[in-house]
């Protein structure tokens, strides 16, 4: 009979990760939440909260950077700086947001109740953090608000401005997905790849929605050479893996078909 002792060596044993710390997620989840609310909730005092995100994000840095490289503070001042430009990038989703959906009231609302503006914000924290190089961090970044939100959103993704995402559950943007101005998408859209081979992970495997775009619920578009032409509307549940012209609507036909009455 194994005794406990041997299932703790065995555990122990087979713990090959000896530098992975768990806190590492729960501290960049904190951090995630805390810059939200730094730049969203107004009794947030900014300079106070600023100097907090600056020590949690070097603390966090430090888990999940095994190398020290000295990089910390140089990533650190590059994201600071690039934070007044997120906002403001974030503002125009949330105008997006009130201007498009007839159940919004309030731009407040926007930023308190909408998950898919919450996974907005936080693939916008996340891809800059990822555009300098920073390790792991965005990824935990991104899995949290998928978590929170049900939206996947890869913070390697290109995205313009004024994006629109509605309802937000089960939405997926891949990783060298390129999104251009004033795209609305509703939930369960996939934004994917044809194939998932480990050799083309330095190709571009999504596809590109070019400016204007309406992709409804459901809408699945593969692949890196797929584009969707500007000022196209796609209807719900279409399947798209090669590219559509500029203002095209793709939608299915539907087809009733009535059982035949046998019964005389």
């Amino acid at each position: 009979m194994t005794t406990k002792e041997e299932i703790i060596h065995k555990i122990i044993a087979n713990k090959n990760r000896p530098h992975l710390n768990f806190s590492l997620k729960h501290k960049t989840e904190k951090f995630t939440n805390n810059l939200f609310y730094t730049l969203f909730d107004a009794e947030a005092c900014v300079k106070s909260n600023i100097e907090q995100l600056e020590t949690d994000f070097k603390e966090i840095y430090k888990l999940a950077c095994l190398i020290k490289d000295g990089s910390c503070e140089k990533i650190w001042t590059s994201f600071l700086l690039k934070l007044p430009t997120i906002l403001e990038n974030l503002n125009l989703d949330a105008q997006e947001l009130v201007n498009n959906d007839p159940a919004s009231t309030s731009i407040e609302e926007v930023y308190l109740a909408y998950p898919g503006f919450y996974a907005i914000a936080i693939y916008r924290f996340s891809h800059e953090l990822l555009l300098l190089n920073t390790p792991l961090i965005p990824r935990l970044m991104s899995e949290y608000a998928h978590s929170k939100t049900g939206t996947d959103i890869h913070p390697g993704a290109t995205i313009g401005k004024s994006f629109f995402i509605d309802h937000a559950t089960g939405t997926v943007i891949g990783e060298t997905c390129i999104i251009k101005d004033h795209v609305k998408i509703y939930q369960g859209v996939t934004l994917g790849a044809l194939q998932v081979s480990k050799e083309l992970k330095n190709t571009k495997r999504h596809p590109t929605v070019e400016d204007n775009v309406t992709i409804y619920a459901n809408a699945t578009i593969l692949g890196g050479e797929t584009i969707i032409g500007k000022n196209s509307t796609i209807g719900g549940n279409v399947w798209i893996t090669s590219s559509v012209p500029k203002n095209s609507i793709v939608y299915h036909t539907n087809e009733i078909k009535l059982k035949l009455n046998k019964k005389k």
